[in-house]
């Protein structure tokens, strides 16, 4: 479950991050026992390499089995804090690990999965959130990914041949040469060992704990042509940058070691693009069973220290979030300036980074003033829910539908709003009120204006976000809009931009375009498939996100760990919260291939 709006939190704060309130058992257990229990816990764990995920040390020959009914193959095994006993869980079934919380004397209801290495309460039969048991987690993850020459043996117990033989030589980006190109497309071929009729990469996100906004947005991310080209070609390693970090870290610490302590160690550590490969890997992998992005979602608590916690926060706030933390994580290059939406500062920006144009015109002498403001999104007001005078289809919105079945004539979209409308809202002038007045610099005094918004660049893929909430000062309450919105699959953003609205205002007569302006050369990639839509169900303050993805012109609903194809009409019917378009050059080959659009 998640929600569509910010959520006044009244959770505990320390050193300034906010930390979700535990479950009443845990928290009785912690009076009682302190935080030893779960620091003790370090040692029984056992990092699993590459992938860093955590489990109960146990020796390889040994099988876990619950300890009421013998079974191995339950859906989980959980062993409890209090007596180490063994009981499987099933969640839609008897649970062995509820009966024993029920059965023993209290403190017996904190129970650890054996394969996970995640708390469990027993008696609320839901995973729970230990700050102390997930710092435990997190240093062994540290302690097996920085494992030096002198680890040797921990490495040989544990890493397969391929990382043992990795980590005895320094890491080196490797870059093929033409011979090296030519082998490599000669003697390989796609991926197609899948017995799934599932498209690769199609792999289901575990939901954590209220985490259905970062499953849709990250399964919309993993499916972006251009964001998935980047990672799946290693333009950021993970290891590497992980290297680099550390050695960073080091010469900052002995730089700070007659001061305090060096500084923050897991700040420093955290790294979303690091994170985001490791997503990219493991989704890739050709794994179907469902992933859990668990430290994906530790290291975003790290940047967005406000929003961590397991409560329910907006997919909109976290993809803004994440495409943030990214930016700021992943290095600069520093021969391309960082200039107002340049967009070639990260990847981030580079895939969904463009500029908005918005010209303020005095009403007096026709003076404008024109600025630029980057954007990684747009944001939509939906249209008034009004009758005849309702701009639902105008002349821009009558060919942005590139002639596609979806997108109706005038008469039968009469009243409903369509995202072409809210498009003609967004760029359509508009008068502004006397408390806004403008300081004219022609006439030296504040005059009335007229505003008008445009796309002076468009990134490589539009993210569009719904505004499907409002808020009311006077009345102090706040609702959801749940009005439908019809939206397109294909989408040609030519009537949106500066030089069509500049061509339409001033006429056919030359402009005084800047050289590097790319109002003119953004016209020929202005048509958009659509490839991803984020829904939500639900009120403001409780419901569930849920993404349709578009793969080999076959739709498929990615609601958290389940994956099921759908027919084209559900994603029509759905309610869109954001709709994520990709300039169509660079949309699948393999959608032009298979049947039709």
């Amino acid at each position: 479950m998640s929600s569509m709006a910010k959520i006044t939190r009244t959770s505990q704060q320390i050193n300034g991050h906010i930390l979700p309130h535990p479950c009443p058992h845990l928290a009785e257990f912690r009076a009682k026992n302190g935080s030893k229990p779960f620091r003790a816990l370090q040692d029984c764990l056992r990092v699993k390499p590459p992938s860093g995920r955590a489990s109960i040390r146990r020796d390889p020959k040994e099988l876990p089995r619950c300890g009421a009914c013998g079974e191995s193959a339950r859906p989980r095994l959980y062993a409890c804090i209090a007596c180490a006993a063994v009981h499987c869980h099933v969640p839609s079934g008897h649970s062995h690990a509820a009966a024993h919380a029920y059965l023993m004397p209290p403190g017996h209801e904190i129970a650890v999965d054996v394969d996970r290495a995640e708390l469990f309460c027993c008696a609320c039969r839901d995973q729970v959130y230990d700050r102390d048991f997930d710092a435990a987690v997190v240093l062994a993850q540290t302690a097996a990914s920085t494992l030096t020459s002198s680890d040797t043996s921990a490495i040989q117990q544990y890493a397969p041949e391929n990382l043992r033989k990795r980590r005895r030589i320094d890491y080196k980006p490797w870059i093929p040469d033409l011979r090296e190109k030519y082998l490599v497309g000669k003697n390989s071929s796609p991926l197609n060992g899948d017995v799934s009729d599932l498209p690769w990469g199609l792999r289901g996100l575990n939901n954590l704990g209220n985490t259905c906004f970062m499953n849709s947005v990250l399964q919309a991310l993993l499916h972006t042509p251009p964001l998935r080209n980047y990672f799946l070609s290693d333009r950021h390693n993970r290891y590497f940058c992980q290297k680099k970090s550390n050695a960073d870290n080091t010469s900052k610490k002995t730089a700070a070691n007659n001061n305090e302590s060096g500084g923050n160690k897991s700040a420093a550590r955290m790294c979303l693009a690091c994170d985001m490969d490791a997503a990219f890997s493991a989704v890739f992998s050709g794994d179907r069973t469902p992933y859990s992005p668990a430290k994906f979602l530790y290291s975003w608590w790290q940047y967005a220290a406000n929003l961590a916690s397991y409560e329910q926060q907006d997919a909109h706030e976290f993809f803004i979030s994440m495409l943030d933390g990214i930016h700021e994580k992943v290095d600069k290059d520093p021969r391309k300036p960082e200039s107002q939406g340049n967009g070639d500062c990260c990847v981030a920006h580079r895939v969904f980074s463009g500029i908005l144009r918005s010209d303020v015109m005095c009403m007096a002498c026709g003076f404008t003033s024109t600025t630029y403001d980057p954007c990684v999104d747009i944001s939509l007001d939906l249209e008034p829910n009004q009758g005849g005078s309702a701009k639902t289809m105008s002349t821009k919105s009558s060919y942005s539908c590139n002639g596609e079945a979806d997108c109706m004539n005038s008469s039968q979209n009469y009243g409903v709003s369509t995202l072409m409308g809210c498009l003609d809202r967004f760029t359509r002038p508009e008068r502004l009120g006397s408390d806004q007045k403008f300081f004219c610099q022609q006439c030296q005094v504040r005059q009335e204006s007229l505003k008008q918004m445009s796309i002076r660049k468009l990134p490589l893929v539009s993210c569009f976000h719904i505004k499907r909430f409002e808020h009311s000062s006077v009345r102090k309450m706040s609702r959801k809009v749940d009005r439908y919105l019809q939206f397109p699959f294909s989408l040609d953003m030519a009537p949106y931009l500066s030089s069509s609205i500049l061509r339409s205002r001033f006429g056919n007569r030359i402009l005084p375009f800047g050289g590097n302006d790319p109002d003119a050369s953004n016209e020929l990639c202005s048509e958009f498939e659509l490839f991803a839509v984020v829904t939500h169900t639900g009120k403001l303050d409780a419901g569930h996100y849920v993404t349709y993805l578009r793969l080999s012109n076959q739709w498929y609903k990615c609601d958290d760990a389940w994956i099921t194809q759908v027919n084209e009409n559900i994603v029509r019917a759905a309610q869109g919260y954001m709709m994520f378009y990709v300039q169509k050059m660079l949309f699948y080959k393999a959608s032009e291939k298979r049947g039709p659009a």
